[in-house]
């Protein structure tokens, strides 16, 4: 009984521990990537419709064709990678000025005292998401 009492336990601490990790998930990065994957999928779909369409000719005009498609596939998917990079420094950027802001408008508190202060300081954590 005592074993099964402990494996439920262990159970229900992994699950806890999956869930929370599950809540800190960034949501720009998730949407990020679900961009990504909804770009890679659309990409995929376009790939197999040209290589389709190739199968009806012959011959090195067929070998071009492919080609071509597989090209076009290479190139939507860097574009995919590139954009998914691309809103990851934007995000990154994005932080950083917050950051900036957040000390300078503390800064500007420093000139305040007692509660005035305390609230400026608040005010400020707050505008700026520190």
């Amino acid at each position: 009984m005592d074993m099964r009492l402990r494996t439920l336990g262990l159970a229900g601490a992994a699950l806890c521990l999956f869930a929370t990790g599950a809540l800190a998930t960034d949501p720009a990065k998730t949407d990020r990537e679900n961009q990504y994957k909804a770009a890679v999928a659309h990409a995929d779909a376009e790939y197999a419709a040209a290589k389709d369409a190739c199968k009806q000719r012959q011959g090195n005009d067929k070998d071009v064709c492919m080609k071509e498609a597989k090209a076009e596939h290479t190139h939507a998917v860097a574009d995919a990678k590139a954009a998914r990079k691309s809103n990851s420094a934007v995000a990154s950027a994005h932080d950083d000025k917050l950051a900036a802001d957040y000390k300078v408008a503390k800064e500007k508190c420093d000139a305040l005292s007692g509660d005035a202060k305390d609230a400026c300081i608040r005010d400020a954590k707050l505008r700026y998401h520190q």
